[in-house]
């Protein structure tokens, strides 16, 4: 059921760590998702503001990134003027999952969070929902 939600599906990734980000496309592409993998939070704000309408699917968000944390590059897709700014999935990814962190991704834009490291199934479960909401 997951996997047909999920299969042809693409995720922007906003991860500035190699490995993690290897891991977590490595997860994706298992279940037949396309990932772009952004570096940092200017990357993947710029990058979803130059995709097509429907090009992205869902946005991971990693919280702790250099240039543009994830907080800020959150806030910076949702003042955007696409037609899905306002609406495209943005999942936080961090290893602080305190109540504080989970308000301030809340707080950004953010619909869901994510705790590392990353369990399978809770990342597959929660970006269905997410995508299925959208």
């Amino acid at each position: 059921r997951l996997c047909e939600l999920l299969t042809g599906k693409t995720v922007l990734m906003c991860e500035d760590h190699p490995l993690n980000a290897q891991i977590a496309t490595k997860l994706l592409t298992n279940m037949g998702m396309t990932v772009i993998w952004a570096e940092n939070g200017r990357v993947g704000a710029d990058i979803f503001a130059g995709s097509k309408p429907g090009e992205i699917d869902a946005i991971l968000m990693d919280i702790r990134m250099p240039v543009l944390d994830g907080i800020e590059a959150a806030k910076a897709i949702r003042a955007g003027s696409g037609s899905k700014a306002k609406t495209i999935p943005i999942i936080a990814m961090t290893a602080n999952a305190f109540a504080e962190d989970v308000k301030m991704s809340r707080d950004a834009g953010m619909n869901a969070h994510l705790a590392k490291p990353i369990n399978p199934q809770e990342l597959y479960r929660v970006l269905a929902e997410q995508i299925g909401r959208a």
